[in-house]
């Protein structure tokens, strides 16, 4: 009989250098407890609105189970486009320039793939989304932390950029209004940029999700800054805005030959979105704004009630002027934000997502989501305060 030969496992390099998700390991210690009150979820406390979810089940009893166009429904295509145009003054041609996606992770991932070349820096602003580092790296790149402070409300400064970029940088990725630190980006802010990006001729991935989540000014589009369109690949979706983070439906806008690129790795990775999926985006592109207004209403009342209570507990916070977290520092606990994270967790049964998972420029701070009910927020911050109250006399 002959031996069989033990199968080697191989893995691939860039797979094995990355670590799982700093945030997954409190959401698995507090699934194994009681009467634990959760700000740590990324995502809105709303149920998809019923108009949107019987757009879903209308295509499915219709029989609208096929592929779509790669790229995506020409008409949500059109939609996102009219969008767009209307509500921060971008205007992308809908049968070239937009692509529908699996997600805006999916859009980040396509638009990192379809620029960067092994040996490319990126420039990330930190504290940001989990996945930009990652997804660098798997892109065959070098991720390059840019740190934001709280004393600058945690927007990026051309003096720390400058300190960053090399002849090898080719991208710059920011996300205002920011996830995790609630940090915006107005007009003045990005035409700061403009010059330091024209110089360096940098492609420009911006993640807008949480464009529609501006609690104190409009948002304004990195591709609507006079000369920078051309350089910008523009990501986002459904998830935040719309209540449909289950959903899965991003899109990405692009100049025409940067969403080319894209479209190819789409095609051969995803095909397309969900049929019935993007029949819902178009229906809450179309139907849904009454619903945003009011979700986006209910958090601005949420982040002052929340911010204020946090500031009374003992907690320096900034007023995040988008997304809905807040960040505040727990510097003067002496604790890294892992340790504060999880006695809060063991002591108080409140789960919160440390700082430091969100890059090196997160740590002394934690990530609090208020996307959640009044009640609950409510007896967060009252535990919080039992907490820093406790605590307070070994520190």
């Amino acid at each position: 009989m002959t031996q069989v030969k033990k199968h080697e496992v191989k893995l691939s390099r860039a797979v094995e250098s990355i670590q799982p998700s700093g945030i997954r390991r409190f959401f698995d210690m507090a699934s194994s407890m009681e009467n634990i009150i959760s700000l740590g979820v990324g995502e809105p406390d709303f149920t998809t609105p019923w108009n949107v979810r019987e757009a879903s089940i209308h295509s499915l009893e219709s029989g609208r189970t096929s592929y779509t166009a790669n790229a995506g429904l020409i008409e949500l295509r059109e939609a996102i486009s009219d969008y767009m145009l209307e509500r921060f003054d971008v205007h992308y041609r809908p049968d070239d320039e937009v692509i529908v996606t699996v997600g805006a992770s999916e859009g980040i991932d396509i638009a990192l793939r379809s620029v960067v070349d092994p040996g490319d820096d990126v420039l990330i602003v930190e504290p940001c989304f989990v996945s930009y580092a990652p997804l660098v790296s798997m892109a065959g790149g070098q991720p390059i932390p840019v740190p934001t402070f709280m004393k600058d409300d945690f927007q990026v400064t051309l003096e720390t950029l400058e300190e960053k970029v090399t002849p090898k940088t080719k991208a710059l990725m920011i996300s205002f209004p920011n996830n995790p630190t609630g940090g915006v980006m107005g007009r003045e802010d990005l035409e700061k940029l403009r010059s330091f990006i024209i110089e360096h001729d940098l492609v420009v991935l911006s993640d807008e999700i949480y464009a529609e989540l501006s609690y104190d000014q409009e948002h304004v589009s990195t591709a609507a800054i006079e000369g920078l369109k051309e350089r910008t690949i523009l990501i986002s979706g459904f998830s935040k805005s719309f209540a449909m983070t289950g959903w899965r439906v991003g899109y990405v806008c692009a100049p025409a030959v940067y969403a080319a690129a894209m479209l190819k790795i789409h095609q051969y990775a995803m095909m397309c979105a969900s049929t019935m999926a993007q029949y819902a985006a178009l229906e809450a592109l179309t139907n849904g704004r009454q619903e945003m207004e009011e979700m986006i209403t209910s958090y601005r009342q949420r982040r002052n009630f929340f911010v204020k209570s946090l500031r009374e507990a003992g907690l320096s916070c900034h007023t995040p002027g988008g997304a809905f977290y807040a960040f505040p520092s727990i510097t003067a606990s002496g604790l890294t934000s892992e340790q504060f994270a999880e006695q809060l967790l063991l002591e108080q049964h409140v789960a919160v997502v440390p700082g430091h998972v969100f890059g090196e420029g997160g740590e002394g701070h934690i990530r609090c989501s208020y996307a959640a009910s009044m009640a609950q927020l409510e007896e967060a911050v009252d535990r919080i305060a039992v907490f820093m109250n406790t605590r307070k006399k070994e520190w």
